[in-house]
């Protein structure tokens, strides 16, 4: 008997009298069978070792003989496709505006195979689709929400795309993991395992997640292969930029409030002989409060309540009117953590604000009159940090935020939009003598010297 292969449910099968690898004997359906991830591996052991076999994995989606486009591209993006073309997998981490899509179009011209792009929001799927049909003027095919249309290219959110893996997973050849950070998270990595594309890109600004979870990248995608820094590209294809840090004082009575509450949290650490070095070890204070431990609780609110307390001090409006000023009819983005300051700025600056749960044609009508001037300045909380093209800015201020090195490129990389003769300049505002402080220390990225 030839040995055959096939596609169920996410999986390969493969009627054969011996073991091939990856593969593990299922004793149901009465052959081997392993992830969808694993076929190119398979389709190379077989030709290798000069197998015999019959191939019935793929049910592709009819390509167009040729697609052609006039791309361009800068001599950065050529080094990243070539680097990845010598594998057709991995992932290229490129900075905020240095046209990772334009990379991507590329590719699909290039290999001119059933493709599909996976992006993790619905504002990504609709970029993605006008980028698609304005390059390749072809009918471009959309899984997300309640539109289920496949075509030869396609675009889809993480969330569609893994609740249809089973069915989509033997349609393509190639596949686009934007923002592929997404992809090592809980149930999103299923993706990866259960579709066969042999071609694999994965596109992002920010490798590294802070659970480590991004290791997983060199199994579902290929890991990293290329990656450029924005210093290299900062003053040629991004604008030069500077960053400005302004400590603030927290007000006497926010001083008091802070002092006892940060007394709370460091006291029970010190009684329970505790050093928090790394998230692991908050996250094991964290067990011990999901463990119904009284005083941990009791900790934890209080270290809350102080850092709070911190990124939110009032002292900070003052810094930013002293901004507002300084860079009056300048277009700015003014970045914090929490909706509740959001608010508060918009209300005293009078200033259009975003924020998760601003209205889908609200939030759109917005960003169109900061990008035709009619507002200079907008104001949100980790809404604009990835997944909408955001109109152009040369002046941003974190007012409060994480210690994630993502988030904080993601907030610079809105500025360095490309104009002649511009400087970007992003503000922090950080409470002095607070866990701020340490954050803001955190977050920092080096300079290239």
């Amino acid at each position: 008997m030839k040995l055959q292969l096939g596609y169920e449910k996410g999986t390969i099968t493969v009627h054969s009298n011996f073991k091939l690898p990856h593969t593990v004997w299922d004793s149901r359906s009465g052959c081997y069978r392993c992830l969808a991830l694993f076929y190119r591996d398979l389709i190379e052991y077989l030709k290798s070792s000069r197998i015999e076999y019959e191939d019935k994995v793929c049910d592709l989606v009819p390509m167009p003989p040729h697609l052609s486009s006039r791309l361009q591209l800068r001599k950065y993006q050529s080094e990243a496709l070539e680097t990845w073309l010598q594998t057709k997998t991995g992932v290229l981490v490129l900075p905020t505006g240095a046209g990772k899509t334009v990379i991507g179009l590329k590719a699909i011209e290039l290999l001119n195979v059933p493709t599909l792009v996976v992006a993790p929001t619905l504002e990504l799927v609709r970029q993605w689709k006008t980028e698609l049909e304005a390059t390749f003027g072809l009918q471009i095919g959309t899984y997300s929400g309640k539109e289920h249309v496949i075509e030869p290219v396609t675009v889809s959110t993480y969330d569609t795309a893994y609740l249809r893996a089973e069915e989509l997973g033997n349609r393509f050849l190639f596949i686009i993991f934007d923002e592929v950070h997404h992809l090592p998270s809980p149930g999103y990595a299923s993706i990866a395992e259960m579709f066969i594309a042999p071609y694999r890109l994965g596109l992002t600004a920010t490798y590294e997640r802070e659970d480590g979870l991004h290791e997983e990248l060199n199994r579902l995608v290929g890991g990293k292969v290329y990656e450029i820094d924005l210093h290299n590209l900062s003053g040629k294809h991004l604008a030069e930029y500077k960053t400005v840090k302004i400590v603030t004082e927290l007000t006497t009575a926010e001083r008091q409030e802070y002092e006892k509450y940060h007394s709370i949290f460091t006291n029970f650490l010190k009684r329970n002989h505790r050093i928090l070095k790394s998230r692991d070890d908050f996250r094991r204070l964290i067990v011990m409060r999901s463990g119904r431990n009284a005083e941990a609780r009791e900790a934890l609110i209080a270290r809350n309540r102080a850092r709070n307390i911190a990124l939110n001090s009032r002292s900070k409006l003052d810094a930013l009117a002293e901004i507002l000023d300084r860079h009056f009819n300048e277009r700015m983005i003014i970045f914090t953590e929490h909706n509740s300051l959001v608010y508060e700025i918009s209300r005293r600056f009078l200033i259009p604000a975003i924020t998760h749960t601003t209205p889908g044609e609200e939030r759109a009508e917005i960003l169109d009159r900061f990008r035709r001037g009619i507002y200079n300045v907008i104001v949100t909380s980790k809404v604009l940090e990835e997944g909408i093209d955001v109109p152009d800015a040369s002046v941003g201020v974190i007012l409060s935020g994480s210690g994630s090195k993502r988030e904080y490129k993601q907030r610079l990389g809105r500025l360095l939009r490309k104009r002649a003769g511009k400087l970007a300049i992003l503000y922090e505002v950080v409470s002095k003598q607070t866990v701020e402080m340490d954050i803001a220390r955190r977050r920092s990225i080096k300079r290239a010297t």
